[in-house]
């Protein structure tokens, strides 16, 4: 679409343009791809070559590259070219002899075998004025090939939507960080009530993302079960402490009572529309099924038990077998291996327990690393 719009560029077609363009930003929520609709439309609008969007980094002193037609992701000094001069001097720059300019980084077309014509660099910038970085377009598809100041206001447009979604991604890293540790200190705080020991969900924790892994769950889904399995026992608040930390054998009524905390967690959860908290729920509520049909709450077998579920009764199970508590002292590693072959098929999807043999040292080096 780049190539049709010429110097001649009317109104009515820019604002066809930005309506095409705003139909699909609309609907896109993924921050990525976000940015490269963005960055479309800044070449579409200016009727450029290319459009990069460049972020500064104050740390290593470096601009990189988050968005680029054309280009691999690179790296160059802060205040290297016009994209530097724009992001230091927090200001515009428009050049259509940049082979003649001082300030014009030749090495990026060296590297590249591009051939820079014209150029235009505007600062993005937030509301308190903060510069994150810059937004830049090459080489002017036009008669002339040369930009003008009209293409500022309408490279200033889109830079202002980069900037609002550049504080926005901020924010919710900075949102998905707080849940992540509000999920983990629920999780300690329901093993603390219980009179375990906060590291029984760290090394669950780390035990789920490593079967989830190995099982061929991709990278985000097994990290969005590590960060959920901390909240497996959270119905465990519902259960009475006498019953909870009774140190002699259950009674089958009070057995009764403490298998309800699978189900109660799960309700708990389940009314959260959040991905991580709707994982928390089928965990909460399936970590104590068994692959053949024998645990609760709902007696599920095989694969009805959803991958969540299968990984979390494992991990929880080899941790809980390791671990001291208030009715029995940890097994040794023999009898926990002995008992892991046997409920192969049973208690445990067999081919989870593959995968924990063939990683065995994986999980001895965790149960170590995070001992209590």
């Amino acid at each position: 679409m780049a190539g049709k719009l010429l110097e001649s560029f009317s109104t009515h077609d820019i604002l066809e343009t930005i309506f095409k363009s705003a139909t699909k930003i609309a609907n896109e929520t993924n921050i990525d791809r976000l940015l490269l609709l963005l960055a479309d439309l800044a070449r579409d609008m200016l009727g450029a070559d290319r459009c990069t969007l460049w972020l500064a980094d104050r740390e290593r002193q470096e601009l990189w590259t988050k968005v680029a037609h054309g280009l691999s992701s690179i790296r160059i000094p802060l205040k290297s070219g016009f994209v530097g001069y724009a992001v230091t001097n927090n200001t515009p720059i428009i050049c259509n002899d940049p082979y003649n300019d001082g300030r014009f980084n030749a090495d990026v077309d060296k590297t590249t075998g591009y051939s820079t014509k014209s150029i235009i660099s505007i600062p993005v910038k937030t509301i308190q004025n903060d510069v994150l970085g810059a937004i830049q377009c090459i080489n002017k598809k036009s008669k002339t090939k040369n930009f003008k100041d009209n293409d500022l206001d309408k490279l200033m447009l889109v830079g202002g939507y980069a900037a609002q979604t550049l504080e926005l991604t901020g924010l919710y890293k900075e949102i998905e960080d707080t849940q992540k540790e509000i999920i983990f200190t629920l999780g300690t705080a329901c093993e603390f009530r219980s009179k375990e020991t906060s590291n029984h969900v760290k090394r669950v924790a780390e035990y789920s993302i490593l079967l989830a892994m190995e099982y061929g769950l991709d990278i985000e889904d097994a990290e969005r079960v590590k960060q959920a399995s901390p909240m497996h026992d959270i119905g465990k608040i519902a259960i009475p402490d006498a019953i909870l930390n009774k140190p002699d054998k259950l009674t089958p009524e009070e057995f009764d009572i403490m298998k309800t905390h699978a189900q109660i967690g799960c309700d708990m959860l389940a009314v959260s529309k959040r991905k991580t908290l709707s994982m928390a729920a089928i965990i909460a509520g399936e970590h104590h099924e068994k692959w053949d049909g024998t645990g609760y709450p709902k007696g599920k077998s095989g694969e009805d038990i959803h991958i969540y579920g299968r990984i979390s009764a494992l991990a929880d199970v080899f941790d809980a077998l390791g671990s001291d508590r208030c009715y029995k002292k940890a097994w040794d590693m023999d009898k926990i291996l002995e008992l892991f072959r046997e409920q192969k098929g049973k208690h445990f999807d067999p081919k989870l327990i593959d995968i924990f043999f063939a990683n065995l040292d994986m999980f001895i080096y965790i149960r170590e690393h995070y001992k209590d």
